[in-house]
């Protein structure tokens, strides 16, 4: 129901894997459905879990491509991701990665998601204040970059 959006998120928050994130998000819920409190919540839980095991998988990634003795090959995008991405949005796409990984988190959720100042900072794990500095800091950077563009 919601995978189409959950893999978004997780490919617009830079997921070499997008795919396996979502899935492991979804088995994540699966195995806490007992234990969550309130089955309207599973939507905000799953989108706090999708940007957790990205965030965690870019950090991996970092680590992993700093120890090691032959730079890796970039990823292959799969069918699912390049479906997702029109021609007319990879130069914002690209800008956006190029982002601190806060600031694209916040960005995403904002615009893409359309989730409130709240619903952001619960899915970051920030305050609401530092959602509007993220999301003011990465609107003003992709503007510039935008701009330069012309």
């Amino acid at each position: 129901m919601h995978y189409t959006s959950m893999l978004r998120l997780a490919a617009l928050l830079g997921a070499d894997d997008p795919e396996n994130i979502v899935a492991e998000a979804y088995y994540e819920i699966y195995r806490k459905w007992r234990k969550l409190r309130d089955a309207d919540r599973a939507e905000s839980y799953l989108r706090s879990v999708v940007c957790n095991l990205t965030r965690m998988r870019i950090r991996h990634l970092q680590i992993v491509r700093k120890h090691a003795e032959t730079p890796l090959a970039e990823p292959v995008a799969s069918a699912e991701y390049t479906a997702l991405l029109h021609d007319d949005q990879q130069a914002l796409i690209l800008a956006l990665q190029k982002l601190p990984p806060r600031q694209r988190e916040a960005l995403v959720l904002r615009h893409w998601m359309g989730l409130k100042e709240g619903e952001i900072a619960k899915a970051m794990g920030i305050s609401a204040g530092s959602v509007k500095t993220h999301t003011a800091r990465g609107i003003a950077a992709l503007t510039q970059v935008m701009e330069n563009r012309r």
